[in-house]
């Protein structure tokens, strides 16, 4: 029976999940801010991986990431501490826009009801349909 998941996605989630610990417990940097880990990908032959960060105030994001990729170094170690992995891969951290960007389509959206709304508003008064 074939797997239903490589490999590289088993240990993007376990990265994942210590990555996200280990931040939250060991990272010092007042510059990290408020963040949360949305996604881990990771390359085939294990040696990189791309943590994409939610930063949840959009002008501190330039801050966060560098904070997050100086400490690259001490959370790749600390990683291979905790975990049973041969080689831990090179953490690249990525700004993730998706937060910002449902939020700028949940703002059309609504701008675009509300215009909507408007316009029937206007053909009922005036007696047309």
């Amino acid at each position: 029976m074939p797997r239903d998941f490589k490999r590289s996605e088993r240990v993007a989630g376990t990265l994942r999940r210590e990555l996200a610990r280990l931040i939250q417990a060991e990272v010092k940097n007042p510059d990290v801010g408020f963040i949360s880990l949305s996604d881990v990908e990771v390359s085939r032959d294990l040696a990189h991986a791309r943590v994409f960060v939610t930063v949840f105030e959009p002008e501190k994001a330039a801050s966060s990431l560098q904070a997050l990729s100086k400490a690259a170094g001490y959370l790749r170690r600390r990683l291979g501490q905790e975990m049973r992995i041969r080689s831990v891969p090179e953490l690249h951290f990525e700004h993730d826009a998706s937060v910002e960007t449902g939020q700028q389509m949940d703002s059309l959206i609504e701008a675009a009801i509300a215009s909507d709304c408007h316009d029937t508003s206007k053909r009922g008064d005036s007696g047309e349909e």
